[in-house]
This record gives structure tokens, C-alpha cells and sequence, in this order.
């Protein structure tokens, strides 16, 4: 590093994630400012039917004012192991369980400002239940897709979420 933190704050602390501020010194004297967003990180699950169709949610996300077709996923709890994050939140969001599922790696979402770490996991063997969704969560819906279809999707721009994305790439080399 050739920077020096000469003061760090916490400006906001919010539901989702913290706001953090660095007054930085670099070497040469300069000064500089580090905006961080402090995010406990999460998990993904990508949901493989026994036909091979992977399972989707779409729900409405508020920060960018649209309906995006997204994998299961959420937010860890703190100190909450991610297969553990993965598991709940496949069951709340689809209703669905898994007999298998194996971790296929983490991606840093945003790593210029948020410390986010996603865990990627692949569900298989699914057993169908009753979802126990958020409230914020109430007007998703499923939808099942091949990997034929996914990669259209992400072409044709209709999928563009980054952790679904990185999680149907991950999964695709597992189940080759």
C-alpha cells in the first residue's frame, strides 16, 4: 500500500449495509477520500431440477426501479455460515429443499466501494414446499429455464443480474 488512513469514520449504519469513510495520506502527500460500503455478504443458490431446468426468481429491486430475473439469494446474518444462508433462502424464496448441494465459489460483487462477498452454491435433488418469503419479497414468482434459455436470456439482455450470471457460469462448469 502506499497510503496511510489518517482518519475512518462510520457515517451511516443502515439495515443492508454501513456507510464507511477513510481520509487517506498516499506517500507522495497527496490527499484522498475511500467511500466503503460494509455489507456482511451472502449467498446464491443455483437450483438444478432433475430435468436439468434451473429455477428462477423475479422480483421487483428497488434501487434500480425494475423487475430483474435473478437466482435465490440473500443476506447473511452475522456470523451465519453462507451454506446455511444458501439453504434458507432457497426454501423462502422457491419453497424448494435441497438433498445436494456443494459449493461452487464467492464472487466480490462490487470490490471499488463494497466489501460484498457472494458464496455460490448448486442445489440439486430439489424436493418442493411451501416458500416463507419477506415481505418485501410477496410479489416474487418462479420460473424454470434451460441453460439454453439462460444464455439467451443474458444475451438478449433480459437477465443481468452479476451473481446470477457468475452463478449459471459456475454451475455450467460443475454439470459439465
Amino acid at each position: 500500500m502506499n497510503f496511510k488512513v489518517k482518519k475512518s469514520e462510520i457515517l451511516f449504519r443502515g439495515k443492508v449495509f454501513d456507510l464507511k469513510v477513510d481520509q487517506i495520506e498516499y506517500d507522495s502527500g497527496n490527499k484522498g477520500v475511500r467511500e466503503t460500503a460494509i455489507h456482511p455478504g451472502g449467498a446464491v443458490a443455483v437450483p438444478v431440477m432433475d430435468n436439468e431446468k434451473i429455477i428462477f426468481v423475479k422480483q421487483f429491486r428497488f434501487p434500480l426501479q425494475k423487475t430483474l430475473l435473478e437466482l435465490p439469494a440473500g443476506k447473511l446474518n452475522k456470523d451465519e455460515d453462507p451454506l446455511l444462508c444458501a439453504v434458507r433462502e432457497l426454501e423462502e424464496e422457491t419453497g424448494y429443499k435441497a438433498k445436494k448441494i456443494e459449493r461452487l465459489g464467492a464472487i466480490c460483487t462490487t470490490p471499488g466501494f463494497c466489501t460484498e462477498i457472494l458464496h455460490i452454491y448448486i442445489a440439486q435433488e430439489l424436493i418442493p414446499g411451501n416458500h416463507n418469503r419477506e415481505e418485501g419479497e410477496l410479489g416474487m414468482e418462479i420460473y424454470e429455464f434451460t441453460l439454453d434459455e439462460i444464455e439467451r436470456k443474458i444475451k438478449s439482455g433480459e437477465i443481468i443480474d452479476a451473481k446470477t450470471i457468475c452463478g449459471i457460469h459456475l454451475a455450467k462448469d460443475y454439470l459439465k
